[in-house]
């Protein structure tokens, strides 16, 4: 297991550097929690008193606000993803919330710090494993045997070419399964190597596959205006029966900023999955079939397109 134990000075470095982040989790999300009894000083007392409203906030804050939070907030950086990491890893007893805020702060942090351009076959397990040492310590590499099944999730996912066979094809809900299973051996930093390798390789694939069905449909918008479609059928992904496309690219653009920090929201994918398919349809309904030409015109023609995602 992790080593858990802090001395007395590095538990004070801890809270105080929590402090404000927690007081701004609260105000943020209006978490109805009695205000700290005191700020954090150098002694034990406050540093205890700190810690227990600390403990406190954790109780009412879930992982993805945790996740909104610090995805978006200018006050993330890596002393606070570390501090964060100590803070739930000094928890003698982990609850699944606490595990599910560990498992989402590790690949927070990896990512934090990792290079960018990264190539898949850079992110092996020793190279994550020396990211992660600050947080986790230096460890030999290897993946424990009941954990071997992530290598064919990961595969199943990489063969998906579609949001939509992505989100059918389960590899959220088996990923999340081992780690229920996992108990205890959660916290074996070998495993939590594994699994944010795991995090990361199926977040990347996620927004790979989000980007290619935005620009789909932006794409498929763009050529049904060409056509002199100005409004589409789009119930199916909970808009009008007469939805402006003018609108929907209003929308699609607000969707690349939440879905960029957030992949596993499954009523906003689902929904972007839905708008792909109406969209489809609609060119279908259309005569797209007959139209390859003017679908190969609007193609060159989003080269230029500010809005499409690269």
């Amino acid at each position: 297991m992790i080593a858990s134990q802090h001395s007395p000075e590095e538990r004070a470095s801890v809270v105080q550097g929590l402090y404000p982040i927690y007081t701004a989790l609260v105000r943020e999300f209006v978490i109805e929690v009695a205000d700290c009894p005191q700020e954090p000083e150098a002694t034990p007392e406050a540093t205890e008193e700190c810690e227990a409203w600390l403990s406190r906030v954790d109780a009412e804050i879930q992982v993805h606000q945790l996740r909104q939070f610090l995805q978006t907030t200018p006050l993330a950086s890596e002393a606070v993803l570390r501090n964060l990491l100590a803070h739930h890893m000094q928890k003698p007893v982990k609850s699944a919330a606490d595990r599910d805020k560990m498992d989402f702060l590790l690949v927070q942090y990896f990512s934090f710090c990792a290079p960018s351009g990264l190539e898949e076959s850079d992110v092996d397990l020793e190279f994550v494993a020396q990211v992660l040492e600050p947080v986790l310590g230096e460890q030999r590499v290897n993946c424990p045997e009941w954990l071997v099944a992530l290598d064919s999730i990961l595969a199943t996912a990489t063969h998906c070419r579609r949001l939509s066979e992505l989100l059918h094809s389960g590899v959220l809900d088996q990923g999340r399964k081992l780690k229920t299973q996992a108990g205890e051996r959660f916290y074996d930093p070998a495993a939590m190597v594994a699994f944010v390798r795991f995090n990361f390789m199926i977040r990347r694939i996620f927004f790979r596959r989000m980007h290619d069905d935005l620009n789909a449909i932006q794409d498929g918008l763009r050529e049904l205006e060409q056509r002199g479609i100005a409004t589409i059928d789009c119930r199916r992904a909970q808009f009008s029966a007469g939805e402006p496309t003018s609108r929907l690219r209003m929308i699609c653009q607000s969707w690349k900023v939440m879905f960029h920090a957030e992949y596993s929201s499954g009523h906003p994918l689902r929904m972007l999955v839905d708008l792909r398919a109406a969209v489809d349809d609609a060119l279908k309904g259309s005569g797209a079939a007959k139209g390859k030409n003017s679908r190969a015109a609007a193609a060159g023609a989003a080269e230029s397109d500010p809005g499409r995602i690269q």
